[in-house]
């Protein structure tokens, strides 16, 4: 019998040692005190230590031995096939079964049993099972990642309705534009950003506040009557890496859209650009600014007439917006910038669009617009008739314009 006071002394050395040593470390430990204790040692150690008879056993077999046996590596924890199996090698039918789930060439038949459900790694767990393969979740996700899957979105990169002159449309608006450059008259991007909520309502994006406590925002997006929504129309001088951007509080219209223009030229255009005698405007074929709205060319005429210029106009084919750069010059900044914060406030919004700059240097000037601009204007073609407009030889009746004040006409 194995005094008490001895099987406390090995579990005291034996805690001060457990977290230095490894498996095969800690069984010739508990193996050499064991056969210094002789007969019973076995037992008062694993009291002790809380280890396995059997291991015990094993390392003194081990100690035992005078030579290690041929080809044994002393820096080995356990024996060549020693430790637990791989799942795979425990159930070598697992792994196929699993990428005929989520492999994109395979889940898209019929009888596939993930076809019409998102494959989350517990569903994927819950049909091998079915297959008869019992495997847990974790486990999955362990094996997607063995065999090279990763979790991933989707990709826009398909083009399917591309108009046959893109291609030329695009050259032919860089050409348009090194010209205005290179002989110093202002070129610009327009475009209306998508419309924001005003008020304590949640804003996407994360910003850094003390920790746990979150912006309290309120639970449903419903539009506030008194403060309603946000139209910002944005101007962009890629020469000078300017921006503008009127806050409307109305609807988004032509009217909305050329008053931004007109207010980028009073505050910053006409400074900027003091010997202009033409504008190169470039904007999307669709919404306020559209190739085909009426209205759109009927408040160019009124801005030509007013200022002199010679209004040119190049909209981008159809499904290419994002190419326009005003997107990823301006809008996309101003979206970071106030990503996390609600817009509680018109002054709000107007600041934070103000305050919004790159480390290229990009400034912008942002005011609120309180006209309204009513919907449903009808333009007749005696109206549109008015219009000094000069088409372009190519693409000239839909894409690429010019208006000139209705002096030049006489």
């Amino acid at each position: 019998m194995i005094d008490v006071a001895v099987i406390d002394g090995i579990k005291r050395k034996f805690n001060r040692l457990e977290s230095e040593l490894d498996e095969r470390g800690r069984r010739c430990w508990a193996a050499n005190e064991a056969l210094e204790l002789g007969h019973g040692g076995i037992k008062a150690v694993a009291q002790a230590t809380g280890l396995g008879e059997r291991t015990i056993r094993r390392g003194c077999e081990e100690m035992r031995q005078v030579r290690p046996t041929a080809g044994h590596d002393k820096r080995r924890i356990r024996q060549p096939g020693g430790g637990r199996k791989s799942l795979p090698a425990i159930d070598p039918d697992l792994v196929m079964a699993l990428d005929a789930l989520v492999d994109p060439n395979t889940r898209g038949a019929p009888m596939s049993p993930l076809r019409w459900t998102c494959k989350s790694t517990r569903k994927l767990a819950k049909a091998l099972a079915e297959q008869g393969h019992e495997v847990s979740h974790t486990r999955v996700a362990q094996l997607l990642a063995d065999m090279d899957y990763s979790l991933q979105g989707t990709l826009k990169t398909l083009d399917e309705a591309s108009h046959p002159d893109r291609n030329n449309q695009f050259r032919y608006i860089n050409r348009c534009v090194k010209v205005f450059q290179h002989a110093g008259q202002p070129v610009i991007s327009v475009d209306a950003k998508k419309k924001e909520l005003v008020g304590n309502f949640a804003n996407a994006g994360r910003e850094y506040r003390p920790q746990g406590q979150p912006e309290q925002v309120k639970i449903h997006d419903f539009a506030d009557p008194q403060l309603g929504k946000v139209c910002p129309y944005g101007v962009y001088d890629p020469t000078h890496n300017q921006g503008w951007v009127s806050v409307g509080i109305d609807h988004d219209t032509a009217q909305f859209a050329v008053e931004s223009i007109r207010r980028w030229w009073e505050h910053m255009g006409k400074e900027c650009y003091s010997q202009a005698h033409a504008l190169l405007i470039t904007a999307d074929g669709g919404g306020s600014n559209a190739s085909r709205n009426r209205l759109w060319k009927v408040e160019l005429q009124k801005f030509a007439d007013e200022t002199g210029l010679v209004i040119y106009v190049r909209h981008f084919p159809p499904g290419t917006s994002k190419w326009n750069k005003i997107e990823h010059r301006m809008f996309c900044h101003i979206t970071e910038n106030w990503r996390g914060r609600p817009l509680i406030s018109h002054e709000v919004i107007v600041n934070l669009i103000g305050h919004t700059t790159t480390d290229t240097g990009l400034t912008i000037q942002a005011e609120l617009d309180e006209n309204t601009y009513p919907t449903g204007i009808k333009v007749s073609d005696e109206d549109l008739k008015r219009v000094n407009l000069l088409p372009a030889r190519f693409h000239g009746k839909d894409w690429n314009y010019a208006i000139k004040s209705q002096q030049s006409r006489n």
